[in-house]
């Protein structure tokens, strides 16, 4: 579920990676994270969304601890972010090849890439050469993840601050024709009866989301009823039928300076692959850590001193 929370990063820096980064230092990288993401997928279809929103994140994290509180728990992210488990393996099988050489940053990086592949979605090419924070930000989190609710001029704001269009925003969005949310998201939107959320969709969705706060919590819808597993435009067009799940994914089609760029896509999927591959790189090169700055953690779940 991407949107509803979206990207920790911060502003656009003359970083300088490269597709190339690890060729000489470990050869096999990019085959390494490629065969354990499809493995990821094959068992089981939801990963491949999950991977995705990973990269929009940005930054893994060790678990909260006294000293350390990351962005896990944070209220944008908790009980939904998920896939650490297939980034772990990965960086395990990583480490025992070239100890201290791939960052679990480049790794997630990679996984969206391959992850959109392994539904038959875009590709593009990724560049490497990011290294590892060693801190994280619960609050920066809070303040900076775009919610479900959000409104349309909010959603706009939170990507131009980290130097992304709104024409970025609605294709990288598109990333929810796959994947599922959860029912405390979109509960509001299925049961205020508004004019923006097509009738039949809601009674639909209703039957595995009940009204009452805190009953059917964490029962899940796809985000894309009529494609949940493929990499395509439906989302789009479920949006110009007033079948977006969360509002946030609505509100870019409800009579505001999107409906034109949802419109487009939702009749040419060319383009919205062509610029959500586009976007991605872009959201990719925004703020890397790169030369000294960061580490290479030897854990992806934990900096290295307390790895």
């Amino acid at each position: 579920m991407l949107l509803a929370s979206l990207l920790l990063f911060t502003s656009p820096a003359e970083a300088q990676l490269s597709s190339n980064f690890y060729d000489s230092s470990c050869p096999n990288a990019l085959t390494t994270i490629r065969s354990g993401i499809q493995a990821a997928v094959r068992t089981e279809q939801r990963m491949a969304a999950s991977l995705i929103r990973l990269h929009f994140h940005d930054c893994f994290v060790q678990d909260d601890t006294p000293s350390f509180t990351g962005e896990r728990t944070a209220r944008p992210n908790a009980n939904s972010v998920r896939g650490y488990e297939v980034i772990d393996g990965v960086k395990s099988q990583l480490e025992s090849q070239c100890p201290g050489v791939v960052s679990c940053a480049d790794i997630v990086a990679v996984a969206a890439r391959d992850a959109s592949e392994a539904v038959n979605g875009p590709t593009w090419t990724v560049n490497l050469g990011r290294r590892d924070s060693t801190d994280a930000s619960r609050a920066a989190a809070e303040s900076d993840l775009p919610g479900f609710n959000d409104p349309l001029d909010r959603l706009v704001e939170r990507f131009d601050t980290k130097g992304l269009s709104a024409r970025d925003m609605v294709a990288l969005s598109g990333s929810h024709t796959i994947g599922q949310a959860r029912c405390a998201t979109f509960r509001g939107r299925i049961h205020n009866n508004a004019s923006d959320i097509d009738a039949d969709f809601a009674a639909t969705r209703r039957q595995q989301c009940p009204s009452a706060a805190g009953n059917g919590n964490d029962n899940l819808a796809p985000l894309d009823l009529v494609t949940p597993n493929s990499f395509d435009n439906n989302y789009f067009r479920n949006l110009v039928e007033r079948r977006g799940l969360l509002q946030s994914d609505q509100v870019l089609f409800s009579g505001g300076s999107t409906d034109g760029i949802v419109d487009e896509y939702s009749r040419d999927p060319a383009a919205f692959s062509s610029d959500f591959a586009a976007a991605m790189v872009r959201m990719g090169d925004i703020e890397p850590l790169t030369g000294s700055r960061g580490e290479v953690r030897r854990v992806c779940t934990a900096v290295n001193a307390a790895a």
